[in-house]
């Protein structure tokens, strides 16, 4: 398992779907992972700071596992088959619960917990970005500091 980061959410174009774009902290990979609008609200959200008037479902997460006196201790994705990613959360207690990336990658946001990935899964659908191909990266860097959850709404509401 390496760790990554996680440098944001933006929309691919032309198919205007969410992914959220990981980086491999020790290493030249990144792993962008298609996923829901909600979720990349909830992401962007979490690396925003923005603290709804309500809790929404991964900070209720967050809060039911402060109150019980659970930690969430790591967040492992785990595979990927025919395009769809898995993850696990891991708890303090050893317990671990299969989880959607996306969602595992909300909560990790809320609760500061490390995200790890299967080198397996790093092999297949990471992408290796050359140095010279880092001032592409930097682009997108600063498109992720403008984006807003707002961006991810459907035109229809």
């Amino acid at each position: 398992m390496r760790e990554v980061d996680v440098l944001g959410v933006r929309v691919e174009m032309p198919s205007n779907q969410p992914i959220v774009l990981l980086r491999e902290v020790s290493g030249d990979r990144y792993l962008p992972i298609w996923i829901g609008a909600v979720e990349a609200t909830a992401i962007a959200f979490a690396q925003q700071g923005v603290v709804p008037p309500r809790p929404l479902t991964h900070d209720l997460m967050k809060d039911v596992l402060e109150a019980t006196g659970n930690e969430l201790t790591e967040v492992q994705i785990t595979e990927v088959k025919d395009g769809v990613f898995f993850a696990n959360l891991v708890f303090g207690s050893g317990a671990e619960v299969s989880a959607r990336p996306s969602d595992s990658i909300a909560l990790a946001l809320r609760t500061g917990t490390r995200i790890v990935c299967a080198d397996d899964v790093l092999d297949e659908a990471g992408l290796a970005v050359p140095a010279e191909q880092e001032d592409e990266v930097e682009k997108f860097r600063e498109f992720l500091d403008q984006v807003t959850p707002e961006d991810f709404e459907s035109p229809q509401g």
